[in-house]
């Protein structure tokens, strides 16, 4: 799941994003509003959070002009304000939920979870393909042979691919999706963690394999 984190403390902005990543989200982070807004409309993110007080352009701000825009992902504000007109003005605005720090971490994720549950609903908890299945909450691989642990981002590759199977998903589609927009990541992470799953999918008997596609990208299928 890609998250947008817009924060201007850089102090708990590191802190936030190691904590996001750790628990296997992929962040964006941008420290003033006028970046927030224009990542939420030119990207492709599941979750917001957005800090209230930030330079150039307040949270309020950026979250109604995203409204406007008609951008229906989950927002959660993210503030030192406590009063309670603070609170009903960014619900009022359109945001899922309010958090005034400061806050501890399981709090933060707990309220992620509740806010993004319309996006992966319980029903999808598991995602299945050819004989291999994908568990959302436990980052497991299986198939009636056996199961293997992901790694962070295998499990988010190995997610995107199987949400999409048959697709051709570029380097650069990863890259954005899995390691964000300002990822000072070299492009080699894409086909070393490629090689892994496919290694994964191997010991496990899968009968799904990634398929590269020249100059194109890679695609889920089943193996005839």
């Amino acid at each position: 799941m890609r998250i947008l984190l817009a924060e201007d403390e850089k102090s708990m902005s590191r802190a936030l994003t190691a904590i996001l990543t750790k628990n296997n989200y992929s962040v964006d982070a941008v420290f003033d509003g006028e970046d927030a807004l224009e990542y939420l409309l030119s990207g492709d993110y599941d979750c917001a959070i957005l800090d209230v007080m930030m330079p150039k352009m307040d949270g309020f701000t950026v979250l109604r002009k995203a409204r406007e825009k008609n951008l229906t992902l989950p927002v959660m504000m993210l503030t030192a304000k406590s009063q309670v007109d603070d609170k009903v003005e960014g619900l009022d605005l359109g945001a899922n939920d309010y958090l005034t720090k400061p806050f501890e971490s399981r709090e933060l994720l707990a309220r992620l979870r509740a806010i993004t549950r319309s996006i992966t609903p319980v029903s999808d908890n598991i995602l299945h393909y050819g004989n291999t299945s994908l568990n959302r909450a436990s980052y497991e691989l299986s198939t009636t042979v056996g199961h293997v642990k992901l790694a962070a981002k295998e499990y988010q590759m190995m997610e995107y691919l199987m949400a999409n199977p048959g697709v051709l998903i570029s380097t650069d589609r990863f890259m954005e999706k899995v390691w964000g927009l300002d990822s000072d990541a070299d492009i080699n992470v894409v086909w070393t963690n490629l090689s892994y799953l496919r290694k994964k999918l191997a010991s496990i008997n899968a009968n799904i394999k990634i398929k590269a596609t020249r100059n194109a990208g890679y695609s889920l299928e089943i193996e005839e």
